[in-house]
């Protein structure tokens, strides 16, 4: 209750301080609308910005599953085979200074203008984010838990690399693929936009362009707005899911 309070009363303050900045400055609506006149834009365009918004996130969602699908199978895989780990991650790395947004004009000829082309964006702008993640937590179990497992395991036989992965290396490092899954919820729906930007038909990139070059920036907020929303709703509520499933790592910082 006191979080939803909070939230609501900074988002008070802020839609406070941007009328105060348009009225102050006069700003022309094209240049800056006012909250007043985005909320109008916003309730009479609700049709269209709720079709535009259901297939970006669409796109959002496909791409969280994909990319942090193909990250955590790459960490195992970097884990269980060093030598592939000493040839590739390097090489991970490198590709990192490439701008994954250079890369959409090139998806989407390779691609298309459809769905697939977004979700691939999506999905390579957060691949790297949860590979790292999980990989420095399969790297970073604590060697008094396998220690404990040669001790303590039966008839006096070493547990395979198989057993300690499955139930000492994943569990442990859990808390850390956590990590990587929240930044991968904070930067998908940027790679779902730009990828629309580059090229599509539909999405709230497309919408938000095409707003600008008619000068409906009333129109161009209400879809930002809506955008931030999901994008927003999206990021807590994969933090209160992982929150759930971890019970064991509470957080130590203090509330208040």
């Amino acid at each position: 209750m006191q979080t939803t309070l909070r939230a609501l009363t900074s988002l008070a303050v802020l839609l406070a301080g941007w009328q105060a900045l348009v009225w102050a400055t006069e700003v022309e609506p094209f240049i800056l609308p006012g909250p007043w006149l985005v909320l109008q834009s916003l309730v009479g365009h609700l049709e269209l910005i709720g079709r535009h918004a259901a297939v970006t996130l669409l796109e959002i969602v496909l791409g969280l599953i994909c990319g942090c699908g193909l990250g955590v199978a790459s960490a195992i895989g970097l884990s269980w085979f060093p030598n592939l780990r000493r040839w590739l991650l390097p090489l991970l790395v490198v590709t990192q200074a490439i701008p994954v947004f250079a890369l959409a004009p090139v998806l989407v000829l390779w691609l298309g203008y459809g769905l697939a082309s977004k979700v691939m964006m999506t999905s390579l702008i957060i691949y790297f984010p949860v590979t790292a993640a999980f990989l420095d937590g399969l790297r970073r179990t604590e060697p008094g838990w396998l220690d404990l497992a040669q001790i303590m395991t039966a008839g006096g036989t070493n547990p395979d690399r198989w057993t300690i992965l499955r139930h000492i290396r994943i569990p442990a490092a859990l808390p850390a693929l956590a990590s990587g899954l929240r930044v991968a919820a904070a930067v998908a729906p940027i790679g779902a936009v730009v990828g629309e930007w580059v090229g599509s038909s539909v999405g709230l990139g497309y919408l938000m362009l095409h707003a600008n070059g008619r000068m409906q920036i009333d129109l161009l907020f209400a879809a930002l707005f809506v955008l931030a929303v999901m994008a927003v709703t999206i990021f807590f509520t994969l933090d209160w899911l992982l929150r759930r499933l971890l019970p064991w790592q509470p957080d130590s910082l203090p509330n208040n």
